[in-house]
């Protein structure tokens, strides 16, 4: 993986003054966290690309930029992603007079473009974010995958346009943050989700998964090449098991080539545990042993209370599974210092508040796992495509017609100013977000009912929810030059489950039969049907104490810019009995702790970004 930027404008001549180079350098600089092996940028007349490289594949040719010349036409690309069927492209681009220089996904793209043009986008089957300027057609252009995994946001200012893998390049490159009333709308109604496309700072956009910037001129064009679609299910329940199960295993051993060794992520849940296993059982043919990762807090065996989201510890599940697989484990813990501290290195590396300890926990372990290696396959995206989630289940979700992991909206504006709330409508807010997804939802023609819903369920899942750990899992990754590669997030994988029928992705009541069917061969039956269990976190009563504290600490500040937008009583009277805000304010883990490491996330982006 790495990190991209750049800029574009056919005004003047970037090349006439030394300050566009400088400038390109502080975007790429800004970068370096994605991308430490290798670092380089190009000028144009009217383009500059900065590139910073994490190199996994041809780590000795796949230097970038990368440039295709053919007598007066330079075509230049800047790539961050991986590509899962490259050896399939280069076959297919046998019939050009394609010279290729080296093994790299990059040049296949290059080369793809060069001669398809923008259809070969259609072909690519991967996670990437790229910009290629073509100096013949004076044109940039700026795509992204077609689940969103790797992120690109960009900013037209005047007649220039500005671009980078993390808004912190475009900072770099000048532009000031800003934010509005629908950027609190997205942080404090919407957050730590985002709106697809929506770059929360001022003016800032990102480019939507699917799609793909023409920036020609004046004139930035938006193109769409994949759409997610509603198609009738032929399958019997026998046949769609099979399926899965070639998509999946396709998925992930196409997602394991790497020219550095890989490891994966084992919670010993479903998801993360079939992953492991289907790579294990690859690498033992190759005579070589996996390597896995399993997260924890320390003293979590001495604190842990089980509830109706998290029943049962992971440890016991992960030892039944490395003697299994028979994978080189190393067990991970994060103290509470650890993942108080890594709230505000959170917030460095999303440019924004986010899923609070949930995301500061993950960056640092992350943060281990980078110093033993650069790629790791993970399970994300499983519940949100497969209906693994408790909403999809549960009547009063499916019934209720608003975001169904944060449909209270008084656990979100319980905290804050009655003139902050009369400024900046949360609640419509939200609820316009959730109308518009709604009704861009694919569906059947004349389909009704409970069918209806959980299509409408599962769409809200893929757009909103999957949208928002992809980005978690990218920014904590990256931030310590980590490779996190999401088989389940397998365009190929959505497009057939989306159609199948609830019947057959909970069959029997057994939610996740799909999957289940897909593992039944491969693990222990005490992990196939073991309940949903979502990400660890801490029940230290010792960690809430000490966001209590800092929180308290910025209360008394009289300049802490939080308190422009929180009421300091009700946040007192919250502190004094947290208790009280027991439910959770967004998806299954987080509540009261959860809402005071938000509101110090918060604190923290204000100060940084001067907001």
């Amino acid at each position: 993986m790495c990190g991209i930027a750049g800029f574009y404008q056919t005004s003047f001549d970037y090349t006439q003054n030394q300050k566009w180079h400088e400038r390109l350098e502080k975007m790429k600089d800004s970068l370096k966290r994605r991308g430490p092996n290798e670092q380089d940028v190009i000028l144009y007349p009217h383009a500059g690309l900065a590139h910073t490289r994490l190199a996994i594949i041809d780590l000795v040719k796949g230097h970038q930029p990368m440039t295709k010349t053919e007598g007066q036409r330079h075509c230049t690309i800047v790539y961050n992603g991986e590509l899962y069927n490259t050896a399939q492209l280069r076959q297919k681009l046998s019939s050009y007079p394609v010279l290729w220089q080296t093994n790299s996904d990059t040049e296949v793209i290059l080369n793809g473009y060069f001669f398809c043009g923008t259809a070969f986008f259609q072909e690519l089957n991967g996670i990437f974010a790229f910009a290629i300027y073509d100096s013949q057609e004076d044109v940039l252009l700026l795509c992204r995958d077609r689940l969103g995994v790797k992120p690109l946001f960009y900013q037209q200012v005047a007649e220039e346009v500005i671009f980078g893998s993390e808004q912190k390049a475009l900072f770099a490159a000048g532009i000031s943050p800003v934010l509005k009333a629908d950027g609190w709308g997205e942080i404090l109604g919407l957050g730590p989700a985002r709106t697809p496309g929506h770059g929360v700072f001022y003016d800032m956009k990102e480019v939507l998964p699917g799609h793909y910037l023409s920036i020609q001129g004046k004139q930035i064009r938006d193109n769409i090449y994949w759409q997610l679609q509603a198609k009738p299910h032929e399958d019997t329940y026998t046949d769609t098991v099979q399926i899965v199960a070639a998509l999946v295993e396709d998925s992930v051993e196409r997602q394991m080539i790497s020219d550095v060794p890989i490891c994966t992520f084992l919670s010993g849940g479903l998801d993360s545990s079939l992953v492991s296993a289907i790579c294990a059982r690859k690498l033992a043919k190759e005579g070589k042993q996996l390597h896995t990762f399993s997260f924890d807090f320390v003293d979590n065996d001495k604190n842990f209370q089980a509830n109706s989201f998290q029943s049962s510890l992971d440890r016991p599940f992960v030892e039944l599974m490395v003697k299994h697989i028979g994978s080189q484990h190393t067990y991970l813990e994060c103290t509470n210092q650890k993942q108080a501290d890594y709230l505000y290195k959170a917030v460095d590396a999303r440019d924004l508040p986010c899923m609070a300890d949930v995301e500061s926990s993950l960056l640092y372990f992350c943060s281990q796992v980078a110093q033993h290696n650069r790629v790791a396959l993970t399970g994300e995206c499983a519940d949100e495509i497969f209906g693994g989630y408790p909403w999809f289940h549960q009547p009063a979700a499916l019934q209720r017609h608003h975001f169904p992991w944060s449909y209270q909206m008084d656990a979100r504006t319980a905290l804050l100013r009655d003139d902050f709330l009369n400024e900046v409508d949360l609640e419509a807010y939200a609820q316009q977000a959730y109308d518009n997804t709604i009704a861009a939802t694919p569906r059947l023609e004349g389909e009704t009912g409970l069918e209806a819903r959980r299509r409408e369920i599962a769409y809200l899942n893929v757009v909103w929810f999957m949208a928002t750990l992809l980005n978690r899992m990218d920014r904590t990754s990256m931030y310590s030059g980590l490779e996190a590669r999401v088989p389940f997030a397998d365009h190929r994988i959505l497009e057939y489950v989306y159609n199948v029928p609830w019947e057959m992705k909970c069959h029997n009541g057994h939610t996740k039969s799909l999957l289940q069917g897909t593992g039944r061969n491969l693990l222990p039956l005490e992990v196939l049907y073991r309940k949903k269990s979502p990400y660890p976190k801490t029940y230290d009563p010792a960690y809430e104490s000490l966001l209590r504290n800092r929180l308290l600490e910025v209360l008394a500040y009289a300049n802490s810019p939080l308190l422009d937008i929180v009421d300091v009583k009700k946040v007192h009277t919250f502190l004094d009995t947290p208790s009280d805000y027991g439910r959770p304010w967004f998806g299954q883990l987080m509540a009261g702790p959860q809402m005071m490491a938000y509101l110090l996330q918060i604190n923290y982006w204000m100060t940084k970004y001067k907001l």
